[in-house]
């Protein structure tokens, strides 16, 4: 629910994914906050899309906690393991590099819209209060042509496509 609050589920990201206008799923996610809603197809719909999108965040997150280096090698996390909270809302990772620079990752599920481009900047100007040096990286699973217009301005702004790759191995006697 939270989340929702904070705006991190992108509305025409959760509208595409279930057929359903921006304006619907607007008008729900301030249903939720507010506890209002009334139980129906359309509402469950979007609840659900809403959960596969946080859990996809989350499992994002997770997979990159243990495995940052592939994200750049040299960073290493420095937020304890979870979110931090900071004057204009929560960063998903906090990592430093190997010259001492604060990393603020922000990850996205699905498109990153320019509005992310703003929050990244947020959280790392909110960090340039205290911090010497601090630079952003935006991963997503793509990135729309206004987004990477955006970060062009941005000259210590990274994007970074994210793609899931398998591996299987065997289990159990076979």
């Amino acid at each position: 629910m939270s989340l929702v609050k904070e705006g991190k589920l992108d509305t025409k990201h959760i509208a595409r994914q279930i057929g359903v206008s921006p304006g619907t799923v607007a008008a729900v996610k301030a249903h939720m906050t507010m506890g209002t809603y009334d139980e129906g197809a359309e509402i469950d719909q979007i609840g659900q899309a809403i959960d596969a999108t946080f859990g996809l965040e989350r499992d994002l997150q997770l997979a990159l906690r243990k495995h940052i280096d592939q994200l750049e090698g040299g960073l290493k996390i420095v937020d304890n393991g979870k979110e931090q909270t900071v004057e204009s809302g929560r960063i998903d990772i906090t990592a430093e590099d190997s010259s001492g620079t604060t990393v603020v990752i922000e990850l996205k599920a699905g498109p990153a819209n320019r509005d992310t481009i703003g929050q990244v900047l947020g959280y790392m100007g909110d960090l340039m209060t205290t911090k010497k040096s601090v630079r952003g990286i935006l991963v997503a699973g793509e990135f729309p042509a206004g987004t990477m217009a955006a970060a062009r301005a941005v000259p210590n702004l990274r994007l970074k496509k994210y793609s899931f790759r398998f591996s299987f191995e065997s289990v159990g006697d076979q």
